[in-house]
C-alpha cells in the first residue's frame, strides 16, 4: 500500500511539471500575444504632471519590429510631430521650426514629451524573447488574476533595462505588472495594466499606467483608442520623406 501512494506521489509531481511551461515557453508565448507582423495604432498618452495633467493623442503604424512611424494629433501644439523608427535609428520632425532631427545617444534617454516613457522605450526590441532569458521565480495574483512571476536578465549589454520582473497571466499571456531595474538593481520604473479587453481576436492591454521611479510626478497612462493587426501598410511610411508631408 505504501508503495502504491508513493507512486501516486511521484506520478502526480510528474503530471504538475509536465504541466507547468519553462520561463522561455511563457515568454516565448507572450511575445506571440503582444506582436505581430503589422499594427495601426490610435492611441492617448495621459501625462499626470505636477501642475495638472494633459492628453497626446497620436496614430502610429508598425512594421513588425523594425519600423514604425507616428504622427501626433492633438493639441493643438504637438499636432503634426511625428517620428520614424527604422531600426536602431529615430528620428522626429517638429511642425514649428520645420525641422527634422536626429534622436540618439544620451538623448534616448529623455522624457518622450514630458511622460514616464523615454524615447529609448521607444526603441526597444518588442520581442522580449531576444534580448532577454527568464526563469519563474514565483506565483501571485494581480487584479483578481493568478499569474507567473517572471525574472529577466539581459543577454545583451545594449538593453534600456538589464533586469525586469511580470506578472504574467497564466490564461492571457499579458503582462498585469512590471517593474524594470538598472544593473545595479536600482527600480528604474513600474508598469501597470489597468484595463484587459478583447480585440480582433487578442487580449490587448488597453489602459496602462507607466512610473519612472526617478522623476516627480504621478505617472503616464497610455490608452489604446483601436488598434488593428496585420493590416497592409503602404511603404512609402516608413522612408525619412514621409515626415516632412
Amino acid at each position: 500500500m505504501k508503495k502504491i501512494i508513493f507512486i501516486l506521489i511521484i506520478c502526480s509531481a510528474v503530471v504538475a511539471n509536465a504541466q507547468t511551461p519553462t520561463g522561455e515557453e511563457i515568454l516565448k508565448k507572450l511575445d506571440a500575444n503582444m506582436t505581430s507582423d503589422s499594427k495601426i495604432v490610435h492611441s492617448k498618452m495621459i501625462i499626470h504632471g505636477r501642475r495638472g495633467s494633459r492628453t497626446i493623442e497620436s496614430k502610429s503604424w508598425i512594421l513588425g519590429a523594425e519600423k514604425s512611424f507616428s504622427e501626433y494629433l492633438a493639441p493643438a501644439r504637438e499636432e503634426g510631430t511625428k517620428m520614424l523608427k527604422l531600426g536602431d535609428q529615430l528620428w522626429m520632425y517638429s511642425p514649428s521650426t520645420d525641422r527634422t532631427i536626429k534622436i540618439s545617444g544620451h538623448m534616448l534617454r529623455q522624457s518622450l514629451m514630458g511622460s514616464d516613457l523615454s524615447y529609448e522605450d521607444m526603441m526597444e526590441d518588442p520581442v522580449l524573447s531576444n534580448i532577454y532569458t527568464a526563469e519563474i521565480i514565483g506565483e501571485e495574483n494581480v487584479i483578481d488574476r493568478p499569474c507567473w512571476l517572471l525574472e529577466l536578465k539581459a543577454t545583451q549589454k545594449s538593453v534600456a533595462y538589464f533586469s525586469r520582473k511580470l506578472w504574467i497571466d497564466k490564461e492571457r499571456f499579458l503582462p498585469l505588472k512590471e517593474e524594470l531595474f538598472a544593473k545595479s538593481a536600482k527600480l528604474l520604473k513600474k508598469v501597470e495594466i489597468k484595463e484587459v479587453v478583447r480585440m480582433n481576436h487578442r487580449w490587448v492591454a488597453k489602459r496602462v499606467s507607466f512610473k519612472d521611479e526617478l522623476k516627480k510626478g504621478k505617472g503616464t497612462e497610455f490608452v489604446i483608442v483601436s488598434i488593428e493587426y496585420d493590416k497592409k501598410i503602404p511603404y512609402f511610411m516608413f522612408s525619412k520623406a514621409v515626415l516632412r508631408k
